[in-house]
């Protein structure tokens, strides 16, 4: 039933920029808070930021001031604008409903950060 989409990975620079993109379905997506994670080779799944129904904001201390996550009810879509991109930011990212047990992941986009 829920399904999720990441897009708008790809190889960038130190100091550079990219925007991820999740599409979802299979949920009421505007009233669930929403999250990106992202997991690098040989690490756990961790957490990078939430948005609230109300469009309330947490970021991970590893990146916060440098991403921005948002959200696009009409389009059942989320975003995360990452700036000032470092390589320990290379990973995997996925997004996924937060604040509830997630049973499926979608396939994620991949970020790589390097010179």
């Amino acid at each position: 039933q829920v399904q999720l989409v990441e897009s708008g990975g790809g190889l960038v620079q130190p100091g550079g920029s990219l925007r991820l993109s999740c599409a979802a379905s299979g949920f009421i997506f505007s009233g669930q808070a929403m999250a990106w994670y992202r997991q690098a080779p040989g690490k756990q799944r961790e957490w990078v930021s939430v948005i609230t129904s109300g469009g309330s904001t947490n970021y991970a201390d590893s990146v916060k001031g440098r991403f921005t996550i948002s959200r696009d009810n009409a389009k059942n879509t989320l975003y995360l604008q990452m700036n000032s991109l470092k390589p320990e930011d290379t990973a995997v990212y996925y997004c996924n409903r937060a604040y509830t047990d997630n049973a499926y992941w979608g396939q994620g986009t991949q970020v790589t950060v390097s010179s």
